[in-house]
């Protein structure tokens, strides 16, 4: 079924928000236990109605789901489990009548080892597709050819007794990684991304974008240095490495070239790259969205961490501007986000700072004036907290593999909570695949949505307050110096300019107005409108937008 992609806005995910739905946790529609696309299509209408620009849907494709669909075993049709095609169409039918823009998950990278394409692969060394996975010969004693680590634990590479060889896998060993020095393979990739194109999706979240390309010559990696940041616990032995030859090779420019050149065939498109590079993941993400020819957004693991401090958001963001005048003059572009299907939730991250509700609010009062587009995963607008899994009721494998120093991520993608009186909130008639904590019933969306006051309501209301102002969209950032528990910046842009303060403490403080007035444009605590002089006292973690004049 192809759509037409023409839109009269084609930069609409410069400054989206974008909300992200993990299909097995957002509505079961068939009681099986698992969500689906038609549970996905019943209840976009909450979604519209929280007033974000765009969905990004976590992989739905035909898996074994030994990486709960990120190791796919066909990119172009759609995983029993989940629903049949005619249900992807009436979703993304649906999502276009509200507004929404649809964008999917693409797992380039890697394949599961159940695709046609490996199990042909492994056979031998001379068939037709003996080149489209990472093979190496062992080294003379049999050990691995490099020492490159797993993501998930271990050697990075497995061996296949039929060929003889190693084969790489930066994850699971069910999830070889595919060969993209092979030019087919990337012709292969491109097609399953046109695939979907002429589906009428409006855009891909590329999963570890930074993986497609290894090292040819297979160069060891050196050890991290010490205190350097990685993106993994510190149980995990790949954090012990610089990552210099198993990711962020520069071949992988030429390859995002040709995805941009895809996309730009369909007007209106767009894209976000998941960078995973440890201390180089701000400058990475600044180069893959340098100019007009690479990806669109980009965003990284560096704000889903337990750091809740000035000094980490100011320079995170301050970084990743130095990076971008680098490349691109200032034109490459982020995409924020405090949580996702791979971390503990940031409002168990930030548990210990202060009242729950306020810093919920503040969290996302802060995401949504940084310059950038903005991802929010569900649940995060009600304030969901991590959940406690018990390990007979763990599916994640990294947690299964690292238990109980890592639980692994299932406390993030419990089932969504969506009606208190319900059984199993709603979610779903029967026992889900995962548990629906007792915490998450009670904070379940019908108790808050139309609640004044309430997380949700205030996600929908400062959602509203950033479309209303065009410099949040695009205007330049720039801090201002305030306090080390005090960040302060200005958005600047379309002929105005607007001053962003954020109390990080868990006690009062106040800020020193600049000479010119100031017009309170968002305030918990300040009526709209009111001319401000002298110095703001701002409550423990409070905020405020106002307008420099």
């Amino acid at each position: 079924m192809a759509l037409d992609h023409t839109d009269t806005s084609q930069k609409w995910w410069r400054g989206a928000v974008i909300y992200q739905i993990y299909p097995r946790s957002f509505q079961d529609s068939n009681g099986d236990g698992v969500g689906d696309l038609v549970g996905i299509t019943r209840r976009l209408p909450y979604v519209a109605d929280l007033g974000v620009d765009a969905i990004w849907i976590s992989p739905f494709f035909t898996s074994p789901m030994a990486d709960m669909g990120y190791d796919v075993s066909d990119y172009c049709d759609v995983d029993p489990v989940f629903g049949v095609m005619e249900d992807f169409d009436s979703l993304v039918e649906k999502a276009h009548e509200l507004g929404l823009k649809v964008i999917i998950d693409q797992v380039l990278s890697h394949s599961s080892d159940q695709h046609p394409w490996f199990q042909q692969s492994k056979l031998d060394r001379d068939n037709a597709k003996a080149n489209w996975y990472v093979w190496a010969d062992a080294r003379p004693d049999g050990t691995p050819p490099t020492n490159w680590q797993s993501v998930f634990g271990g050697s990075g590479w497995a061996w296949n007794p039929k060929r003889k060889q190693y084969y790489l896998h930066n994850f699971l060993a069910s999830q070889p990684d595919l060969n993209f020095h092979n030019p087919e393979v990337q012709d292969a990739m491109l097609d399953t991304v046109r695939f979907w194109l002429d589906r009428g999706v409006d855009g891909f979240r590329l999963d570890t974008a930074n993986f497609y390309f290894h090292d040819k010559e297979l160069r060891d990696n050196p050890p991290l240095a010490k205190g350097a940041a990685n993106d993994v616990p510190d149980i995990n032995p790949y954090g012990y490495q610089d990552h210099l030859y198993d990711k962020t090779r520069p071949e992988n420019i030429g390859f995002l070239k040709r995805f941009r050149a895809l996309l730009n065939e369909y007007p209106g498109t767009a894209s976000i790259g998941e960078i995973g590079d440890g201390t180089r993941s701000l400058k990475t993400m600044a180069e893959y969205t340098a100019g007009n020819d690479r990806l669109h957004m980009c965003y990284s693991f560096d704000f889903l961490s337990p750091d809740f401090s000035v000094e980490h958001f100011r320079g995170c963001v301050e970084d990743f501007e130095a990076a971008s005048h680098k490349f691109s003059d200032g034109s490459s572009w982020p995409c924020w986000a405090f949580s996702n299907h791979d971390v503990i939730r940031h409002m168990t991250r930030w548990a210990e700072e202060g009242d729950h509700d306020t810093i919920a609010k503040l969290a996302a009062a802060m995401l949504l004036c940084l310059k950038g587009s903005v991802c929010f995963y569900q649940g995060e607008e009600l304030g969901l907290t991590e959940a406690e899994i018990a390990f007979e009721d763990l599916t994640d494998p990294y947690g299964i593999n690292f238990w109980p120093e890592f639980k692994g991520r299932d406390g993030c993608r419990t089932p969504f909570p969506w009606e208190r009186a319900l059984a199993f909130a709603g979610f779903s008639e029967v026992k889900p695949w995962l548990p629906v904590p007792d915490e998450h019933i009670s904070a379940a969306s019908d108790t808050q949505i139309g609640s004044n006051g309430s997380i949700a309501e205030f996600y929908r209301d400062f959602i509203s307050f950033r479309k209303s102002q065009p410099t949040l969209i695009s205007g330049d950032i720039s801090f201002v110096d305030w306090s080390p528990t005090g960040l302060a910046f200005t958005r600047e842009g379309e002929g105005e300019r607007l001053l962003c303060l954020f109390n990080l403490a868990a006690r009062a403080q106040a800020f020193k107005v600049p000479k010119n007035w100031v017009l309170t444009e968002f305030s918990p605590t300040e009526p709209k409108g009111r001319a401000i002089s002298g110095p703001v006292e701002l409550p423990p973690h409070g905020f405020m937008v106002a307008r420099i004049g």
